[in-house]
């Protein structure tokens, strides 16, 4: 089936920009093979969102082939693929409750998974923590979701944050723009790196002073939304057009 003459073109564009982010978390060596997602809003009034085809590796997903369901995980668009039922949880929770978190991010890094294990969670030890922290929030871990019942739990610890560690599971970020959420997510993956290496070294770790941290913290709002992820997308599409330009098929 032809896709793109079947959606309209704000949709399209969605799927390129849901595809190349798809991609950009496959170079950088992100993905978990084919068991995280990363989910976008279908622009319009009604509630539908893409996410990935479930079996296809992040390498592989193109604008065409992602799958566009509804919030109770029914697809509106035929597709040969399914959807991973415990994406469709954890991301349908997030579009439902926070209409400004038209894309989520959700990943298994090593170093955030690695994170998220530490009872104190990310510190302020790098400039690219506070972002993070500025709007941080973190969600015990429940098993594999699946149960829907935890949906309203992770909800109430999102909140009106745009970072979130899954404690024993991962990362969460989510955002107004896919741009803005791959860089929200990129920020929070490279603070782990760094907070990880760090620690690795033995040596006494100098954080960052507390009056900096609360003075971000009491901007949230304005330095979540000033985080710049369109000045550096357009960059990124062409990175992947000289890299695969298949993603925009």
């Amino acid at each position: 089936m032809d896709v793109k003459s079947q959606v309209s073109a704000q949709e399209w564009q969605t799927r390129i920009d849901l595809a190349a982010c798809y991609r950009m978390v496959a170079h950088y060596g992100w993905d978990d093979l084919v068991f995280t997602h990363i989910s976008a809003r279908v622009p319009g009034p009604e509630h539908h969102f893409l996410i990935n085809p479930y079996g296809m590796l992040f390498e592989e997903v193109t604008a065409s082939s992602l799958v566009k369901v509804d919030l109770q995980g029914n697809k509106v668009m035929p597709s040969d693929f399914d959807i991973n039922p415990a994406g469709f949880v954890i991301h349908s929770a997030v579009h439902e409750a926070r209409d400004d978190a038209k894309c989520v991010m959700h990943l298994h890094t090593t170093a955030g998974v690695a994170i998220s294990v530490l009872e104190q969670g990310l510190k302020p030890y790098s400039q690219q923590s506070l972002f993070a922290l500025a709007s941080l929030s973190y969600h015990d871990y429940e098993g594999v979701a699946l149960n829907p019942e935890e949906k309203a739990r992770l909800v109430a610890d999102l909140g009106s944050t745009n970072f979130m560690i899954l404690r024993n599971h991962g990362l969460l970020t989510c955002a107004d723009t896919i741009a803005d959420t791959f860089l929200a997510m990129f920020i929070l993956q490279r603070a782990c790196e760094i907070q990880l290496k760090a620690q690795a070294t033995g040596e006494t770790l100098v954080p960052i002073n507390s009056q900096i941290l609360a003075g971000i913290k009491a901007q949230a709002s304005e330095v979540t939304k000033s985080a710049g992820g369109l000045l550096a997308w357009p960059g990124i599409l062409r990175k992947l057009d000289r890299m695969c330009p298949d993603f925009k098929n």
